[in-house]
C-alpha cells in the first residue's frame, strides 16, 4: 500500500489547491437519474469532483482514496463550498467494499476488476452504478498504456452483466473519430435485486 499511496501522494502534490477537473460526464449528463435522497460513494476519488457534485444535489457522500493529499485537497474545498463529505484514505479492497451499502456508487478513471462483485454488493436495492474509465481503443495518451487498466470493447457491460442497464456508451473508432467521447466507456447500471436472489 505505501509504495501505491507514495506515487499517488505524488501525483497529487503538484496541486497546491482544487482544480475543477471536471465531474464525470457519465454523471453530469444523466444527473436526473440520481435519488433525491441518500448514500452515495466517491470511489478512488482522487481530488473528489464527483464526490463535490454528488454533496451538491443533497446526497450523504463518501469519497475514497488512497492518497492522503488529494483527500486534503477535497475536504479543503468542501468546506469552501459548507459540504460535508466524509473521506476515507485507504487501498480499496472487497472487504472493504463489502461493509458499506450505498444507494449511488461512482467510479471515475478507475478499474480493479477484482471488485467488480464487490461494488455490486455494496449497492442498495434500486441502488444505481455510474462508471467511466479509459478503453483499449482510446485514440491518443492521455490514462494509463497498461492494458491491465483499459477495458475491452463491451466489458463494462460483461463485469457488470448482473445489474440492469440503464445506459452504455463506447464509439471506439467508428464513424468521425473527431466527434463523441472516444478514450472511455461510460455505463450506469441498477441493482434491482436483493443478495439473497
Amino acid at each position: 500500500m505505501m509504495q501505491l499511496q507514495a506515487k499517488w501522494d505524488k501525483h497529487y502534490a503538484k496541486q497546491t489547491q482544487y482544480n475543477d477537473n471536471g465531474v464525470s460526464v457519465v454523471l453530469t449528463d444523466h444527473q436526473f437519474l440520481l435519488p433525491r435522497q441518500g448514500k452515495a460513494l466517491d470511489l478512488a476519488c482522487g481530488t473528489g469532483g464527483n464526490a463535490l457534485f454528488l454533496a451538491e444535489t443533497g446526497l450523504a457522500v463518501d469519497a475514497w482514496d488512497i492518497s492522503a493529499i488529494a483527500l486534503n485537497i477535497l475536504q479543503s474545498e468542501a468546506q469552501n463550498r459548507l459540504l460535508n463529505i466524509n473521506t476515507r484514505q485507504c487501498l480499496i479492497t472487497s472487504e472493504i467494499l463489502c461493509s458499506e451499502r450505498y444507494d449511488v456508487i461512482v467510479i471515475s478513471r478507475f478499474l480493479d476488476r477484482a471488485l467488480c462483485n464487490a461494488i455490486m454488493a455494496a449497492l442498495n436495492v434500486d441502488g444505481l452504478l455510474f462508471y467511466q474509465t479509459f478503453n483499449c481503443s482510446k485514440l491518443d495518451e492521455k490514462g494509463p498504456n497498461n492494458p491491465d487498466y483499459l477495458l475491452a470493447s463491451n466489458e463494462l457491460l460483461r463485469l457488470f452483466a448482473p445489474l440492469t442497464l440503464i445506459f452504455y456508451q463506447e464509439y471506439a473508432r467508428t464513424g468521425n473519430l473527431q466527434c463523441g467521447n472516444r478514450n472511455m466507456a461510460y455505463f450506469i447500471g441498477q441493482k434491482l435485486f436483493s443478495e439473497q436472489n
